[in-house]
């Protein structure tokens, strides 16, 4: 009976042993994650901080004495600052824009039977399998024929082409996940279709709204090709800005990564302010 307790125990303390080893080694696997995805921003961040010198100094320099001479050069040198709003105003109106209009069909897809259901919901999804070089030159040649080039209502129509699916698609799914009883329940007081939307479903798939509203945003707020393509001076966004510094002779790296930081800088807060919502996004559907 001794030795069944003993190996009994010897067992236990040899699983307690692996759970630890594997603890550590989950442990490590996280930092350096972490370590990949921050080391980035931080070499940017400290990169604007630097004078050229320093930003060239080999091996690097870790200590230094920061200076906020690029961002004022970004800022009001190369016009970062405009290019900033070009990018908010195009960004924000894209996703207002994409919300308003896809939360609705998302809904319909979601709840109601109709005829060629199953061909829209393909025509959604496959708007994503294009690639962006191929209908670069087709919408610059529409663009141009309309007068719409180097406005900011050319970029938010071209967005939205390609944001509507993405919040479609993430929205049906919130939607199919909310217990059709509760649409019946509210029919069965008197609630309109509209009301059963607005103030049942709507509030119930945020979550999933959120989420959809960040891509969009951050499509919109990333992109180059298009802005490049369809951009003069006027409604040059931030990424574009970005692209101003090359030259043949120098490459000024610390206005280049305080220009870098400005356009990720707004990413990362929006990140912060919406990361509950972001995480039960996410995972919706994940458990049921």
């Amino acid at each position: 009976m001794s030795s069944i307790n003993v190996s009994v125990t010897q067992r236990a303390k040899r699983a307690r042993a692996a759970r630890k080893r594997a603890t550590v080694w989950h442990f490590l696997g996280l930092v350096v994650v972490f370590m990949s995805s921050v080391f980035p921003f931080y070499w940017m961040v400290t990169t604007s901080l630097k004078s050229q010198s320093d930003a060239l100094a080999y091996p690097p320099k870790w200590l230094f004495s920061p200076t906020l001479h690029h961002y004022s050069a970004a800022l009001f040198e190369h016009d970062v600052a405009g290019s900033l709003l070009n990018s908010l105003i195009i960004a924000s109106s894209t996703t207002v824009l994409a919300i308003l209009l896809g939360t609705p069909a998302a809904y319909a897809l979601a709840r109601y039977e109709f005829r060629g259901k199953e061909d829209l919901w393909f025509w959604f999804i496959s708007n994503r399998m294009v690639s962006p070089v191929v209908l670069a030159v087709p919408f610059f040649l529409i663009a141009t024929k309309l007068g719409l080039v180097d406005t900011h209502i050319v970029l938010i129509l071209l967005y939205l082409t390609f944001s509507l699916p993405i919040v479609v698609w993430i929205c049906t799914d919130q939607f199919r996940n909310i217990p059709v009883e509760l649409d019946e329940a509210a029919r069965l007081d008197g609630a309109s279709p509209w009301r059963v939307f607005w103030r049942i479903n709507l509030p119930l798939a945020m979550p999933g709204i959120v989420v959809s509203a960040i891509f969009a945003f951050i499509f919109s707020w990333n992109d180059l090709l298009y802005a490049l393509v369809l951009t003069r001076s006027d409604a040059i966004t931030s990424p574009v800005a970005a692209t101003s510094y090359m030259s043949g002779y120098e490459l000024p790296w610390g206005e280049i990564m305080a220009t870098g930081t400005l356009i990720v800088l707004p990413m990362v807060i929006f990140a912060l302010l919406v990361s509950g919502r972001l995480v039960q996004g996410l995972t919706m559907g994940a458990v049921k």
